[in-house]
């Protein structure tokens, strides 16, 4: 059988830059065996796969692959899934703004989607579960060493390492400058025994980046325990990252915005923008938002079902 797929660049405004994805509209002809080599086969960080939604009042029921299996939920993927089905026309859209409702294995994730000319623009996410705490982290002197860096790299106190779940989890771990983001490295001798049993294996590593003024960062994020060293911009851990941002922020009440720049040491330049909403100190809300760009479209030639298969 042939299976229509797309492929986009998630975070970005430009080809060839944010997070790959591909994309499949109509899945439901696939059969589940082979929705793992399908992703595998593109080996991009997810890889997407479209059914009718359970709830007819919901646009899509979208299940998300890694080439290490599928999980529950996912930014670049979500974002990305959006505008491809707003664009393709497979979600009904008109005038400036749509609003999506797509099944996850996390739960119904809202999108909404932007639009100039009828051609979507921005995608933004709201997430479907507020920042869950993780237990303690590693000591600074192991995230550290795990990360090729030096102790006084990893700064602790207010602003110390900490585990966040909004959907998936991710260890936050901020470092003193930007420098320290760009020579950071993953030894995965040091993180198997120390961080791949953890309740968040996966880390994204941040620091102010004041080039894009006070409320700008510059992040990478390592997934070794996803089959992946290095993502090039990844939503889930950026709403992490918005919700950590929000606890420390001196604001109790309002939205609050950053925005992200991530994949810069890979190439693959992309541009996050975040926002949690606080009420009396507690946070409300958290979205991640960001452009995309279609790349390409094809049919991939699936192998035939045997009698026996």
């Amino acid at each position: 059988m042939d299976a229509r797929f797309l492929t986009a660049d998630v975070f970005t405004t430009k080809t060839f830059g944010g997070n790959q994805l591909a994309v499949f509209p109509d899945a439901t002809g696939i059969p589940e065996e082979l929705l793992l080599p399908i992703t595998r086969e593109f080996n991009y960080s997810e890889t997407t796969f479209c059914y009718p939604p359970a709830n007819p009042a919901h646009s899509k029921r979208v299940r998300i692959f890694t080439p290490a299996g599928e999980i529950p939920f996912a930014g670049h993927p979500t974002v990305g899934t959006a505008h491809v089905l707003v664009a393709k026309g497979l979600v009904p859209a008109s005038g400036d703004a749509v609003s999506l409702v797509l099944e996850e294995g996390v739960g119904p994730i809202s999108v909404a989607v932007r639009l100039e000319g009828g051609v979507p623009v921005f995608a933004q996410l709201s997430v479907a579960k507020l920042p869950e705490i993780g237990p303690q982290p590693p000591s600074r002197g192991s995230l550290a060493e795990i990360l090729s860096l030096e102790a006084h790299d990893v700064l602790y106190g207010a602003s110390s390492p900490q585990a966040i779940s909004c959907g998936l989890p991710f260890l936050m771990v901020p470092l003193r400058d930007v420098d320290a983001v760009t020579r950071s490295r993953v030894r995965t001798d040091r993180w198997e025994p120390t961080l791949k049993a953890y309740w968040a294996p996966d880390m994204l590593v941040f620091a102010p980046d004041p080039s894009g003024g006070p409320a700008h960062y510059r992040a990478r994020v390592f997934v070794p325990g996803q089959g992946i060293v290095e993502d090039p911009a990844t939503g889930s851990a950026n709403a992490c990252l918005a919700g950590y941002l929000a606890q420390r922020a001196p604001e109790r009440d309002g939205t609050i915005r950053w925005t992200v720049d991530q994949g810069v040491e890979m190439g693959r330049p992309s541009r996050l923008e975040l926002e949690a909403d606080k009420k009396d100190g507690v946070i409300t809300a958290i979205r991640v938002g960001g452009a995309t760009v279609i790349v390409s479209e094809g049919v991939m030639r699936l192998p035939e079902r045997t009698s026996d298969s």
